[in-house]
């Protein structure tokens, strides 16, 4: 899957969308390098590396306090504001990285005659804030209120056009990915017909063995984080070294065996809406969230487009217990004898509810309990009351239902890009590690 562009991305993954490169710097590996440690190594002096300070210049750029801060303001946003005192210190190391290696990628690009103009930053920020409903002035209101910045999102857009357009330029001409390679592919996928397909998204953490223990130990906290409730899609731009960092880590439909074996076997075990434990991959960590899963070249009824009508009740605040129990039972009858979606609205005039049309509702994208009551329904049956006395409660009916065709699979296409993205990845991984190796880093 090869980006050339930025994602569309609702508030919590701008917010949180930092740039890539969660692990620590590499250290010698390539062939040949062997470092000269000794097994019980005696320290001198008082300076310790392993703390970070406030600021760093990166190359004669600096990053400040501030801009740290407003960057660590939008992970502690997309965590609702709760993060736990003894986090924020780690956090705010893992950010003064994140942004010594955004800092690489921008002057990388700009060495390479790469310029990323600010009426496209301009663009990329309307956008956002378009997002969510604001105007720019507002956006940018919302993200000062929030101990964050406008300064601090256009730096990481431009960070994030940077990187991309000197990955198109000095690594995606030199990835080649033949023809048979994705024949071979195709052919696997007609032999497993039936067999499971994933939905999966990574978050890809680098490290070698010196930093191993350093980069499990991120892992678990931003496993910790998103089982808490965080965005899987934020945390994977703020922290995935992958090129699908810019997308929240999405890797599409795959099957197990497309995957790396200790991630095909995470897959198959993983329940839908799971995340993963940390899992060691060569040449760092894996986290995997399994968003949906399908049968390769089965139609799938998940797949089916239904046309419904929901009625809602909304409760004015203080309502009753008994009063709403009443009016729900007043909407369950109405739901049972209104005749199908040709009397929807005379019954929910004669109760006060609300009616809503939708004619493209893709069963996959409705919460998993209606989903199921869905498909076992007839034309012009409604579901049982759903909802709450604060939210309102809801009944939807059917109208109609557009049955999937059989899934063709992944085209010839899809699946070239697929490969191809693999390996700028890899690429894109030893390059950044080249830039941090040959940078002068000072850390005030």
């Amino acid at each position: 899957m090869n980006f050339k562009g930025l994602s569309k991305v609702a508030l919590l993954a701008v917010a949180t969308a930092v740039a890539v490169a969660a692990a620590a710097q590499t250290v010698g590996d390539a062939p040949g390098n062997i470092l000269d440690i000794p097994d019980n190594p005696q320290f001198l002096g008082d300076d310790d590396p392993t703390v970070r300070k406030a600021t760093a210049i990166v190359n004669g750029d600096v990053i400040t306090e501030t801009d740290v801060d407003q960057r660590l303001a939008l992970i502690v946003l997309a965590n609702g504001g709760k993060v736990p005192p003894e986090e924020l210190k780690l956090l705010r190391a893992q950010v003064l990285r994140n942004l010594v290696d955004e800092t690489l990628q921008i002057q990388a690009a700009a060495t390479n005659d790469i310029k990323v103009e600010p009426k496209e930053v301009d663009n990329y920020y309307l956008q956002y804030a378009k997002n969510i409903g604001r105007s720019p002035k507002e956006f940018a209101e919302f993200l000062k209120a929030n101990g964050s910045s406008e300064r601090s999102i256009k730096r990481q857009i431009q960070g994030e056009i940077s990187w991309r357009r000197l990955q198109g330029r000095q690594i995606e001409p030199f990835v080649n990915v033949a023809d048979e390679e994705v024949r071979a592919v195709i052919d696997r996928l007609n032999a497993s017909k039936g067999a499971q397909e994933y939905k999966v998204a990574e978050i890809f953490l680098s490290a070698t063995p010196e930093t191993a223990g350093q980069v499990r130990a991120n892992a678990d906290r931003i496993v910790s984080q998103i089982r808490q409730g965080a965005s899987f899609l934020a945390y994977a731009r703020q922290f995935s070294e992958a090129s699908t960092a810019a997308v929240g880590g999405d890797l599409g439909w795959v099957r197990a065996e497309q995957l790396p074996d200790p991630l095909g076997q995470a897959a198959r075990e993983l329940p839908v809406g799971r995340v993963s434990d940390p899992i060691p991959v060569q040449g760092g960590f894996s986290i995997i969230a399994i968003q949906d899963t399908r049968q390769v070249l089965t139609a799938d009824p998940r797949d089916a487009v239904l046309s419904l009508k929901q009625l809602s009740l909304l409760f004015p605040p203080g309502t009753s217990k008994e009063t709403a129990t009443a009016k729900v039972e007043e909407l369950t009858k109405v739901g049972q004898a209104m005749g199908g979606c040709g009397g929807a609205e005379a019954a929910a005039a004669k109760i006060g509810a609300e009616v809503v049309q939708n004619d493209q509702t893709k069963v996959r994208d409705l919460p998993t309990p209606l989903q199921d009551m869905l498909l076992g329904m007839s034309i012009g049956q409604a579901t049982r009351p759903f909802g709450s006395v604060e939210d309102g409660v809801r009944i939807l009916v059917l109208c109609g239902r557009d049955d999937p065709q059989t899934n063709d699979g992944p085209s010839f296409e899809a699946i070239y890009a697929q490969l191809e993205e693999e390996r700028i990845n890899a690429r894109s991984r030893r390059y950044l590690r080249d830039l941090r190796r040959d940078a002068v880093v000072e850390y005030r």
